[in-house]
């Protein structure tokens, strides 16, 4: 029995080994555990400390309260950065998704419980999870188009790889999805309730670990839960879907959608185009031309495509005024570069891909 390690209560990243299980948990449950760099810089540190310790076989990753995993970034924090001639922002983002690789690529298996809201940084921490579980309270999405942003942390990897369109669809409305769809797309592989969550506890506390850990936990959630639900509603909208999202650019894809007057899609196309147009053009755009391009990326190339577009998007794309619009003035009201779509010139969207 390994002994047990414990943080001070204090700290935004909880930690502690039980039974050669590591456990680290995200603790700011009043913002959602929405993340900082002090707390994306303390899990790479006890990834890092756990990837050859003997004494870790497995990690479980999960956040504080039952109102969200993790929501994202710590947004505000890094727009008030930026105005203040400071490079948080850069930093942040190198360094998340330095950790965000390294959880793909780690040799361990950690078991994500997204429990709650899992949005944006926190879907960057999930996807690269062995075993992404989700509960009733689960909302996964990757929101950042309403913001004037990209889904970034991998999104470009992850969600270029759902099934048809469905990833496309995801990335340029921002629409988030529960536990049903979540299994339907492959964003989660296993369902267990919310009140399952302290025998899930008490039984890893017991597990008797052998030569293939992710095995034996792949067990225990196999007598806890599930790993598909009846009816996901992105099933019945699916063959739509699949057709709108592959139109060649989102003037189309919004065109083609108010044309709709088949009686089953029509009311669900109407609400898509409508959602679409209050979304920043440029971030719809350009999050287009990047899930397109990520299909053909590796991983790393991945990351390394949104890195490039980070290093340019503060400055020259929507994300400070969609911050502003929703976050602190929060007047609802932002007013894009450009406005419209018909304002929207092709060689803009292109120059955030040049010198990939």
């Amino acid at each position: 029995m390994t002994a047990l390690i414990q943080t001070p209560v204090t700290e935004h990243i909880l930690s502690e080994v039980r039974n050669q299980i590591g456990h680290l948990r995200l603790n700011r449950p009043a913002g959602l555990n929405a993340l900082t760099l002090d707390m994306v810089r303390s899990l790479r540190k006890h990834l890092d400390a756990w990837a050859n310790d003997p004494n870790v076989r497995a990690i479980v990753l999960r956040g504080e309260g039952p109102k969200g995993f993790c929501a994202g970034g710590d947004i505000r924090s890094l727009h008030d950065s930026y105005k203040a001639g400071d490079d948080l922002h850069e930093a942040f983002f190198a360094e998340e998704y330095a950790l965000d690789l390294l959880i793909h690529r780690y040799r361990k298996p950690i078991v994500v419980l997204m429990d709650g809201f899992t949005l944006g940084g926190g879907m960057g921490l999930a996807q690269g999870c062995d075993l992404r579980v989700v509960t009733e309270r689960s909302r996964l999405g990757m929101p950042e188009v309403g913001i004037g942003y990209f889904p970034d942390v991998g999104g470009s990897y992850f969600l270029s790889r759902l099934p048809g369109e469905l990833g496309t669809y995801l990335g340029v409305t921002g629409t988030q999805v529960q536990a049903a769809d979540a299994l339907y797309c492959g964003l989660a592989n296993w369902y267990v309730t919310s009140d399952k969550i302290e025998a899930l506890d008490r039984e890893l506390d017991q597990l008797s670990l052998s030569d293939n850990p992710l095995k034996d936990l792949q067990n225990l959630l196999a007598r806890l839960g599930t790993q598909t639900l009846e009816g996901p509603p992105l099933a019945a909208l699916r063959p739509a879907i699949d057709h709108f999202f592959a139109l060649p650019d989102i003037s189309a894809i919004v065109e083609q959608l108010r044309a709709v007057s088949i009686g089953d899609s029509h009311a669900w196309a109407v609400a898509t185009a409508d959602l679409l147009e209050t979304r920043s053009p440029l971030a719809m755009a350009v999050t287009l031309q990047m899930l397109r391009r990520g299909r053909q990326l590796s991983l790393e190339d991945c990351f390394a495509m949104e890195l490039h577009l980070d290093r340019q998007w503060f400055q020259h794309g929507d994300i400070i005024e969609g911050v502003r619009a929703l976050i602190i003035d929060k007047d609802k009201q932002p007013r894009w570069n450009p406005p419209t779509l018909q304002g929207l010139e092709r060689q803009r969207i292109d120059q955030f891909f040049e010198g990939l």
